[in-house]
Formats: structure tokens, sequence, C-alpha cells
């Protein structure tokens, strides 16, 4: 059995957080459970690698900036993963310590270090993602071209709306009157 979708009565097939019954409801709740199964995935996938999430995290980062030829620095690491720069050493002296991450000279400022994925990362991202994007890919061509745009800028439009949602304001709590 699968869970509900978070957000969704589902003894009597109404909303939490929406008033109506619709296909945009529907639509959001597809998402929600394709968010769950991609973080449940990431964390099947940093455990068969014998790492965290975060160690995955910052190996898929390093290896997508190698691909674009723009190098990670230690700092800038740190930035994308919301991590102190103590954590950010003690999380590439592990991934360095299995294999898969290098500390090497930056190779335009000699000052400077950045991290690479080592081979042996790469053959191991390969050997165990290669078959799912595959499958990825070909559910995507699924979906009819002309659809395919819609899909993509609902997608964006739906990152660019959680990237940008302000925190909300501190809870306030109840106090109960102290006793007598």
């Amino acid at each position: 059995m699968t869970d509900p979708t978070p957000g969704v009565d589902a003894r009597q097939g109404s909303s939490y957080w929406y008033e109506e019954d619709d296909s945009a409801v529907e639509l959001l709740s597809a998402l929600r459970r394709f968010r769950r199964a991609d973080h449940e995935m990431r964390r099947r996938m940093s455990a068969g690698m014998d790492m965290n999430t975060t160690d995955l995290a910052a190996l898929r980062f390093v290896i997508a900036h190698e691909l674009a030829d723009d190098p990670v620095t230690p700092l800038r690491l740190a930035k994308h993963l919301e991590i102190s720069g103590a954590s950010t050493s003690k999380l590439l002296d592990r991934l360095a310590a299995s294999g898969h991450l290098e500390r090497v000279p930056h190779p335009r400022d000699g000052r400077s270090r950045i991290v690479v994925a080592t081979d042996h990362a790469h053959a191991q991202v390969r050997e165990r993602l290669s078959g799912m994007h595959a499958r990825m890919l070909e559910t995507a061509r699924t979906v009819p071209a002309p659809a395919r745009r819609a899909a993509t800028a609902f997608l964006l439009a739906m990152a660019d709306q959680l990237e940008t949602e302000a925190a909300p304001e501190e809870l306030t709590h109840l106090r109960s009157e102290p006793a007598d």
C-alpha cells in the first residue's frame, strides 16, 4: 500500500490545502509524489554508494560542473550545500578517503584548489544511474511533443515559486498561565 499524498484527505477525497477538487490539484499531488520518489531514490542511491545524501549531492554538483568546465572550489561547494566550512572540510575528507573526490590545484588560479571527481566516482555514478536515466528519458519521450513545452514551463515555474518563497514568520507559541 502506498502512502497517501500529504495534503489530501483520502477518506473524503477532499484536500487539506485546496477547497476544490480539480485537475490542478491532481497535478500538484502528482508532483508531490514525484518529489517523494526522487527523495527516496537519492536516499537509496547514497546508501548503495555507502555515503550520506549530502555527500551524494556534493558528488553530483562537482560532476555536473566538471562537465560544464566550471571548477568547484570548496567554498563554492559549501555555499551550494548550505553547510559550514568545517562541515565541508569533513565531507571532502570523507569523499577523498572513499576515493570519490580529490582536491587539486585550480587550473587558472594557482593559489586556490578545486574539487574533482575521481575515475572511480564517475564509474560508480554511471554504473548506478545510467539505466535509470535511460528509463527516465524514455518516460519523458512518452509525453506528446506539443505538451513538453507546457510541462517544462510548469516545472520551471514551480521551481521558481519554491526558490523564491520567503521563510514564514516565526511561530508564536501559546503560553499557559503559570500555576499559583
